[in-house]
């Protein structure tokens, strides 16, 4: 017997109406709804990519490397192609910039340009394209600062705080776009017969309290020691300080392991070692930490450097490394705690 297709509800609320019925709210104004339908279009482009895979060929070394020194595979260098031209003709924009490009991107002089400035992460967890385990795209919006109307790559220095709108697309067994602009997490699914995002959970919460976490245990001896004791502890499980067993969960994929933690709770944690210590960290603040702190914070969690506030970081560069704990609030209260007291028994 032949599968049967689940028509779309004709209830479904679509993205652009979301969108629309925001704006009518006066949340957001037309330009901003534009800017994220044309960002979800291009997120949809690379959605067709990915699933094409092998078939496609975009598997592989691009033979490039990026600004950060890594290795670009096929699909870092497409993905960031479509989103570059989707977004260069709208109007919306003063500018954009890419983990995957050494400077930032002004809109060229023959296209309108905007009052706003997009960052992304065009293809994240691209090691695992190979191996067809789910990746994503990032992204994050800035006001551009009074006046500007060609951003240099100064005018994207902005705290997380100052974000506007943040998003992820998942492209995995289904393509989801989690999208924030600053009123609630919300959850939209692909349908592909349709070709349109569906918004399939609104108002996503992330519980206080966890019993899962996810980090990459390759690093251990790398840590430092609040974070050799924070894990110890939660490994000693119902024995230890803690009182109760952690499962962990790594994909190595940063918008899987925050996707997992938004549907169901959870630490992500990259925190500083001394392997990325001169960095100043693992993860990008700009393309990855503040855009992922927004969506945690709007879905009731947490997101901190271990330190610091994630979103109250003052950037001193397009391509700042941070440390990163974010999810489930009590849990990465704790794992904060863990860093001061451990800063407080210092001379």
């Amino acid at each position: 017997m032949s599968a049967v297709l689940t028509p779309t509800p004709s209830s479904a609320i679509s993205l652009t109406r979301y969108l629309i019925e925001e704006q009518r709210a006066g949340r957001i104004n037309a330009d901003l709804r534009l800017l994220i339908e044309v960002v979800a279009r291009a997120c949809k482009s690379i959605s067709i990519a990915v699933g094409k895979g092998a078939l496609g060929g975009v598997l592989g070394d691009a033979g490039t490397g990026n600004i950060q020194g890594e290795a670009q595979k096929k699909l870092d260098v497409l993905s960031n192609e479509i989103l570059l031209e989707a977004n260069a003709w709208g109007g919306h924009l003063a500018g954009l910039a890419s983990e995957e490009m050494d400077t930032s991107h002004p809109i060229p002089d023959v296209y309108p340009r905007g009052n706003y400035l997009l960052l992304f992460d065009p293809l994240d967890g691209s090691s695992n394209i190979d191996v067809n385990i789910s990746v994503g795209t990032i992204f994050s919006v800035l006001r551009a600062p009074d006046g500007v109307s060609r951003a240099e790559d100064k005018d994207f220095l902005q705290a997380g705080t100052e974000q506007v709108c943040a998003g992820y697309t998942t492209y995995g067994p289904s393509t989801m776009l989690v999208l924030t602009i600053g009123h609630g997490t919300h959850a939209f699914t692909l349908d592909r017969e349709v070709g349109s995002f569906v918004l399939t959970t609104r108002d996503m919460r992330i519980p206080d309290d966890t019993k899962e976490f996810a980090v990459n245990m390759s690093n251990q001896r790398h840590w430092q020691p609040p974070m050799q004791r924070y894990v110890a502890d939660l490994l000693a499980g119902q024995e230890g300080p803690r009182g109760k067993d952690f499962n962990m969960r790594w994909v190595a994929s940063m918008v899987a392991d925050v996707h997992r933690i938004l549907t169901r709770g959870g630490i992500f944690s990259y925190p500083l070692d001394a392997k990325c210590a001169d960095k100043g960290g693992k993860l990008r603040l700009m393309y990855e930490a503040n855009p992922m702190a927004m969506l945690v914070e709007q879905a009731g969690g947490a997101a901190s450097t271990g330190r610091q506030r994630m979103l109250e970081v003052q950037p001193t560069g397009l391509h700042q490394r941070v440390p990163v704990f974010l999810g489930s609030k009590h849990e990465v209260e704790t794992a904060v705690r863990y860093h001061h007291e451990f800063d407080a028994e210092q001379p």
